[in-house]
């Protein structure tokens, strides 16, 4: 045979990871989202073995993160997400004869049934909880009134869903006893999608809650960004008013520390924000899936997510794009100023080079004064030295002119000694301009 890749099998078992429920009509489901962060995976399928082992049900595998079981008459399905876990219970059981005014939905919750000890140790805090119905095609037909009732809002989502195979209604709110309402009516749905249409209606739930999640922290760092605006437009006019160096210098840190807060504000936000338009991106298409008919006098759950999701959601956007856009503004603000600095700087150097030149010309004019008071001494003294010598010769009986002979030797000596002095001179300034050898 031929080899096989390691990952292969496992790469192909992954689309079968998360099957969808077996559902049927005359169920009921709890819905619980538990947001914890990135690292409690393990603690959740800790929780998870732990209530599998009290009903004495087969635990989730080691590294696993979803996990369906059935615990004697409640089945759940626990799926680990990367920031949030997700409990989804279902109970398959006739639900009690109702009327059209509906006083008989949402009267026993599945999540009633588990043990509430167990409930209250689960790790994380609950971002969205849901019960569900799911009724068959022969319950009553529902009133305005009755679905009201149900819903407890008058401001509630309703359409035909999967095609117009069911109809469900969505109230997106948190009711007294801290979950919202979803009720699905069966028309000529398929268990397993059944399952699909339970899952979506659950994961918009979620994915919404979760998004929204940036929505307060948007509005947070739309003020700072105003004001850091606001400060970063103060900066730039101020760089137009030349104040000298010390100003610019005075101007530059200001300028760094606004860009260090920028960059603060920046990576607080970046994660959430990225994580929203995930998140919004998922809701949106979970209801592309539903595959909505519209029911007359109702608005869809497309509908309502336009009106109230999407808003904050381009309100996420636009304080993102305008912190992206502030710390693109603080690079170029920085380098017209530190071009200005330089430049500042650049005729710092010249006026000081120019100092040096003239100190320099002065210096030059000043060394050939010594250089011709050098040669009259020099001269003095080589002068002196001939008449000794002069008069030590005539004394030795050589006939010399020692009246003479100094005088001389004073044009000799002087044009000997400016020409050394010269030669020494330029050899000196010759190895001034050479380049040491490193």
């Amino acid at each position: 045979m031929m080899n096989e890749h390691p990952l292969r099998r496992s790469l192909s078992a992954e689309v079968h990871a998360r099957p969808f429920t077996y559902l049927q009509a005359t169920e009921r489901a709890t819905h619980l989202a538990l947001f914890n962060g990135e690292d409690d995976s393990a603690r959740d399928r800790k929780k998870v073995a732990e209530l599998c082992r009290r009903y004495s049900a087969p635990p989730p595998a080691d590294g696993s993160n979803f996990h369906l079981v059935d615990l004697k008459g409640v089945r759940l399905r626990w799926e680990r997400h990367t920031e949030f876990s997700t409990y989804t219970f279902f109970a398959r059981e006739a639900v009690p004869k109702r009327d059209s005014g509906g006083e008989a939905h949402f009267s026993d919750p599945v999540i009633e049934r588990l043990p509430q000890d167990w409930l209250e140790s689960l790790p994380g805090e609950v971002i969205a909880a849901v019960h569900l119905e799911f009724e068959n095609s022969e319950a009553p037909e529902l009133d305005l009134q009755g679905v009201t009732r149900i819903m407890g809002t008058e401001n509630f989502a309703a359409s035909g869903v999967a095609g117009g195979a069911a109809l469900a209604w969505m109230n997106f709110l948190i009711n007294e006893d801290g979950f919202g309402r979803v009720l699905v009516r069966d028309r000529h749905l398929r268990p397993r999608q059944a399952g699909r249409l339970m899952q979506r209606l659950f994961e918009i739930e979620t994915y919404r809650m979760m998004a929204l999640l940036a929505f307060p922290l948007a509005r947070r760092a739309a003020s700072d960004i105003s004001r850091m605006g606001r400060q970063l437009t103060e900066i730039t006019r101020e760089m137009e008013q030349s104040g000298g160096l010390d100003h610019e210098q005075a101007l530059l840190d200001r300028l760094t520390a606004l860009s260090g807060e920028i960059e603060r504000l920046s990576a607080e936000t970046s994660y959430r924000f990225g994580a929203a338009r995930a998140y919004y991106a998922l809701v949106v298409r979970r209801i592309a899936e539903l595959r909505e008919e519209r029911l007359e006098g109702f608005q869809t759950i497309e509908e309502f997510m336009d009106r109230r999701l999407a808003p904050a959601m381009r309100t996420c956007e636009a304080v993102a794009e305008r912190l992206d856009s502030l710390a693109e503004r603080i690079p170029r603000s920085a380098q017209l100023l530190r071009t200005h600095v330089d430049i500042a700087m650049e005729a710092q150097n010249r006026d000081l080079l120019a100092s040096m030149d003239r100190r320099a010309q002065l210096q030059l004019r000043l060394q050939e004064t010594v250089e011709g008071l050098s040669v009259a001494a020099i001269t003095y003294y080589g002068v002196g030295l001939v008449a000794y010598i002069a008069k030590a010769l005539k004394q030795a009986g050589v006939p010399v002119p020692t009246d003479i002979v100094p005088g001389l030797a004073v044009p000799a000596l002087a044009a000997v000694v400016w020409i050394a002095i010269r030669r020494l001179r330029s050899r000196l300034m010759r190895h001034s301009a050479t380049p040491s050898d490193l």
